[in-house]
């Protein structure tokens, strides 16, 4: 009884954060930022949560000094609320990325009033999801390692969604390197670079039909030589490599790659060298719990909604590096019908009054939904006490 008093007193600190909710979502739609380039809206975040009574540090300030960590309080419960805020070049917040930040915000600010010293409340400030994902580095240097569990929600198009997956993925390129020579020269042919690389990525498509669990492999070719008299000393495929899940794609995938590319490399007297371009994005693991109580909190908020099957992926994220170290639930909620993300017509619904009230459902779900998990471990605690 006393959490669903809490849940709906949470449900009431949103409604009465409207003006705010909906400033954060206005200010940063009408002034985008990229990734790590998010200033204005990593200030304007900071201030918020400072003048709410949050201590703000920032433990990846070496690589991503637009990140941020706001606390607020000190109860055994802790709870981790992300926050995006980048934009896509010249289409703006075509992923929604500001109202992710102003549901986040609304939602720890309604989340730390309800829970009082039950709970330590954790606001995570997570640029450049777009680009190079500063989860994955926040993640391997344990910032969420702690936390019981986090909350995020992302916009969508058509209808609500809860559930699913995202593809981990490897994003690798592949130089390959011969010698120059004069396509002419009748006694030194050189060692043709494009060649090899021609036969990988034959090699690569035939390899991909072979795979026996969902992947995708993309792959282009963004060096091929200098002229078409000079035999190519340098040819460069860029690929992104993708499976469900890590183990598939860091066990079976990569090696079998790799090993191809130095074979084809080898047989032309040729060598290869391979770097990650972009960091590792892990495979989304959505909390089946946390799910549940999603479905529940949107139920009780009256917004309907569509369950997706644990394999169902679309893309790939850095919340899935999240969710490799602690609980994690991200729903998607519609604010917009009949348009793709990454899209003008997004950016629009994302700075439309449909995306703001979406926002205030968004933010109550997400409160809703931590003060459930805090009654979980509430209750582990007074089981526990009694052994």
């Amino acid at each position: 009884m006393e959490y669903k008093q809490l849940k709906e007193d949470a449900c009431r600190y949103v409604d009465e954060l409207k003006s705010l909710i909906d400033d954060i979502a206005d200010k940063l739609h009408a002034r985008p930022e990229l990734g790590q380039e998010e200033f204005f809206a990593s200030s304007l975040l900071k201030d918020v949560l400072t003048d709410h009574g949050f201590v703000i540090d920032n433990p990846v300030a070496d690589a991503f000094p637009t990140a941020f960590h706001g606390t607020f309080g000190s109860g055994p419960f802790q709870m981790g609320f992300l926050a995006e805020y980048d934009a896509l070049p010249k289409i703006g917040h075509g992923c929604g990325h500001n109202l992710i930040a102003a549901m986040s915000i609304g939602a720890a600010l309604a989340f730390a009033k309800a829970a009082g010293d039950k709970a330590t409340v954790h606001v995570y400030g997570c640029p450049a999801e777009e680009t190079v994902g500063s989860k994955v580095y926040m993640s391997e240097r344990g910032v969420f390692d702690d936390l019981h569990a986090a909350v995020i929600v992302h916009p969508g198009v058509d209808k609500t969604y809860i559930g699913g997956t995202s593809y981990a993925t490897h994003p690798l390129q592949f130089t390959f390197l011969g010698k120059s020579a004069h396509v002419a020269d009748t006694e030194y042919h050189g060692i043709n670079a494009l060649d090899a690389l021609v036969d990988f990525y034959d090699r690569l498509k035939a390899y991909e039909k072979t795979l026996t669990e969902r992947h995708i492999i993309g792959a282009i070719i963004t060096e091929g030589g200098t002229a078409p008299n000079i035999v190519p000393d340098r040819a460069v495929l860029k690929a992104t490599i993708r499976a469900l899940t890590v183990d598939y794609l860091e066990n079976k995938m990569l090696p079998d790659i790799k090993k191809m590319a130095q074979d084809v490399a080898a047989a032309h007297q040729a060598s290869v060298e391979m770097v990650h371009y972009e960091p590792l994005y892990k495979n989304m693991i959505n909390d089946p719990k946390m799910d549940v109580y999603f479905a529940d909190a949107f139920n009780q908020l009256y917004e309907e909604f569509g369950l997706r099957n644990d394999d169902f992926a679309e893309g790939s994220t850095d919340v899935g590096n999240v969710s490799q170290v602690t609980r994690v639930s991200q729903p998607e909620i519609c604010i917009g019908y009949g348009m793709s993300g990454h899209t003008p017509e997004f950016a629009a619904a994302a700075g439309s009054d449909l995306g703001k009230m979406q926002a205030l459902t968004g933010a109550k779900a997400m409160a809703m939904v931590a003060l459930d998990v805090m009654g979980e471990e509430q209750v582990d605690c007074i089981m526990n006490s009694d052994i």
